[in-house]
């Protein structure tokens, strides 16, 4: 069982456009690459942050080539339930890393958006990054991973295949 941070990010480094919108993302012929494919196929569940949620619920992770355990990471209260097929959860990230795990089962936890993959990247819980590299500039928006005043991270490409790449988190 792995914890992987799976994201597509534009040239210039961003997961989001000026407005938090990743349609940029959904543009080319919708299929997988091979690292894409066996992300989804060795996922057993998905955790997210909640701004990802109006996406997701028009769009299932990976244009619905995956079912499976969904958790979304909120700052509001997790009764609230917006999409009722989601699990919304908060708290500390470790907690909610072991809960993601506990419900993967003996495959693996996917993270992505912006703030749950940093924090757990933080707190040293994602063992590899599975990285799409969209060829588009978006000039500004969301940044891939903005985090002042951390130590760098060190990486160890484990493969790559055109602009995606799979690194292992070097600890």
């Amino acid at each position: 069982m792995t914890v992987i941070w799976h994201m597509t990010m534009s040239l210039d480094g961003f997961i989001g456009d000026r407005d938090d919108g990743v349609d940029w993302m959904f543009l080319g012929d919708g299929a997988l690459s091979g690292l894409g494919a066996e992300v989804v196929a060795g996922c057993g569940a998905f955790l997210c942050g909640g701004r990802l949620v109006e996406v997701m619920s028009e769009n299932r992770p990976y244009g619905g080539k995956w079912t499976g355990p969904i958790l979304i990471y909120t700052h509001k209260d997790p009764a609230s339930n917006p999409v009722p097929e989601f699990t919304y959860v908060s708290g500390d990230i470790g907690d909610l890393i072991a809960d993601g795990v506990k419900a993967a089962g003996d495959k693996d936890l996917v993270v992505t958006g912006g703030a749950a993959p940093r924090l757990a990247l933080e707190a040293g819980l994602v063992d590899e990054i599975a990285l799409h590299i969209s060829p588009v500039l978006l000039g500004e928006g969301t940044r891939f991973y903005d985090s002042p005043g951390v130590s760098p991270t060190r990486l160890k490409v484990l493969t790559s295949e055109g602009l995606s790449f799979r690194f292992a988190v070097v600890r």
